[in-house]
């Protein structure tokens, strides 16, 4: 059964063949993608693509979180790492290829009221650093103060540091400390003492486990989960998270009203939720 939400979004999704003007590998076994189409007019900070890949063999389309937009050119870029045959069939696509993309998809992060004045931190880790980019960016662009801390497994690992450095500070932390400070995102949040307006994260687990925790409290801060999906629209429930406060929404209804109330769906209902929130 498809959810009442679900079949509102059907409408606003969009399907394209969008072209693939650019592609290099930026890291091992990660690559950026510059794709070009009239979606890129609906994309905002935060949301995702979910690619079909061009290959008969596989049947689920690919979600990939969008790095950076450009309404004037038409463009946005994508960053994704190989995590099996799909992902590197893309890598292996020649410029002008076509791609079948749907999207753009989720719930992006809230960058509203935030100007002149305003700090915000950006904290993220590994491939969870591109859909931060253009938080950044846009964040710049409103006159907001940023800080943003990146962490990575090492230095080969080490991606869009100089783009996250033309809209502010940008602290780098290495697992083994061969690039920036040995350790993780924490070791530098823990010390920080000043206080900022918003907090914007995406990472790993564990990176956002901590997140949720340190600001479980804080009136703007937030986490983009990222997740395994199969429709992408709402409709499988393959991506579910639980909310913290699942228990009264149990108690107030039964049967299905009931579960959707408790749970919510990474790529209809986030992927980015408020901290606080859902259970990790």
């Amino acid at each position: 059964m498809v959810s009442d939400s679900c079949k509102k979004r059907f409408g606003n999704i969009m399907m394209e063949e969008m072209e693939l003007i650019a592609q290099e590998e930026i890291a091992p076994r990660i690559y950026s993608m510059i794709l070009k189409g009239e979606m890129v007019a609906q994309m905002l900070p935060g949301q995702f693509l979910h690619i079909r890949v061009p290959d008969g063999s596989k049947l689920l389309r690919r979600p990939i979180s969008i790095s950076e937009i450009d309404p004037d050119s038409q463009t946005c870029r994508l960053i994704y790492r190989i995590e099996g045959g799909g992902t590197a069939i893309f890598s292996h696509l020649p410029v002008g290829s076509k791609l079948s993309v749907m999207g753009p998809q989720g719930n992006g992060f809230d960058l509203k009221d935030l100007g002149q004045g305003a700090r915000a931190l950006i904290i993220g880790g590994g491939i969870g650093v591109p859909p931060l980019v253009q938080v950044a960016k846009q964040l710049h662009e409103q006159g907001v103060e940023i800080h943003s801390v990146l962490g990575f497994a090492n230095k080969e690992a080490v991606i869009l540091e100089e783009e996250l450095k033309q809209y502010g500070l940008v602290t780098i932390t290495t697992d083994d400390g061969s690039y920036g400070t040995k350790g993780y995102v924490s070791t530098i949040v823990d010390q920080m003492d000043q206080e900022f307006d918003a907090i914007y994260s995406c990472g790993a687990p564990g990176m956002l486990k901590y997140v949720n925790a340190k600001f479980h409290d804080h009136p703007r801060a937030y986490i983009s989960m990222e997740s395994r999906m199969a429709c992408g629209m709402g409709a499988c429930y393959a991506c579910v998270v639980h909310l913290e406060n699942a228990s009264f929404f149990i108690g107030w209804g039964r049967g299905e009203n009931a579960s959707q109330a408790a749970n919510k769906r990474v790529c209809e209902d986030g992927p980015v939720f408020e901290t606080g929130t859902i259970v990790m």
